[in-house]
Parts: C-alpha cells; structure tokens; sequence
C-alpha cells in the first residue's frame, strides 16, 4: 500500500505516459486531472500519496494548485512536471513546497527516481 497516485496534466497523452510507466512499476494511478482547479477537487476526494503536477495548465496553473493542496495538507507531496526553460517555474514551485521535478519528455527512470526519493 501507500503508493497512491493523482496525476495532473492537461495534455492527456502525457498523462497516459506517466500513467504507463507508474503502472508497470507497481504504483497505483487513483486519479487524474487535466487542470489545478480538479487536481485540488481529486486531491481532496482521494488522499493520494504523491501528485505529479504539470506546471503549465489552463484554468488555474500548477504553481497556485500546488500552494492550495498545500493549504489543504501540509504535508503533501508534490512533484512538478515541467517542460524545457521553465526553470523560474520550478523555483517557484520549489519554494512552494514542490518536492521535486521532472523535465518533460519524460524519462521513466527520472520519474521513477523523482518518486522514490519523494514517498521515501
């Protein structure tokens, strides 16, 4: 148990490739939202162990979505997914309480090793 996962992105491919490589290693996908206003929504209905979060989403973005789950639960865990050159972004999300990040394309063993680290 305790390998329970919300996945947010809003490209629904990319959350099929994350979704694939946590499957294939055993984690369990809960929920999946498609922008930071649902991921608060799932966070709130499922309780997951650990969240990736893309940064970039429409609706409400994953920096503020991450400081509102954070609002919600502390001690959340929360990963961020970010594309090439968001590097202010992911300071921001650092400083927010993001856990880590992982560079899309996304490489397994990175978001394997981002997870690990993360749920201990």
């Amino acid at each position: 148990m305790g390998n329970r996962i919300l996945v947010v992105d809003d490209a629904a491919f990319m959350r099929m490739m994350i979704k694939d490589i946590l499957t294939k290693n055993g984690y369990q996908v809960v929920a999946e939202a498609a922008d930071g206003i649902q991921a608060i929504e799932k966070y709130k209905e499922v309780q997951p162990d650990l969240v990736t979060m893309d940064i970039t989403m429409p609706e409400m973005d994953g920096i503020t979505a991450l400081k509102e789950i954070k609002k919600i639960d502390r001690n959340a865990k929360v990963i961020m997914c970010s594309a090439m050159g968001q590097q202010a972004m992911v300071i921001d999300a650092i400083q927010a309480g993001a856990r880590d990040f992982i560079v899309k394309p996304f490489q397994a063993d990175r978001v394997l090793e981002a997870i690990k680290k993360t749920i201990g």
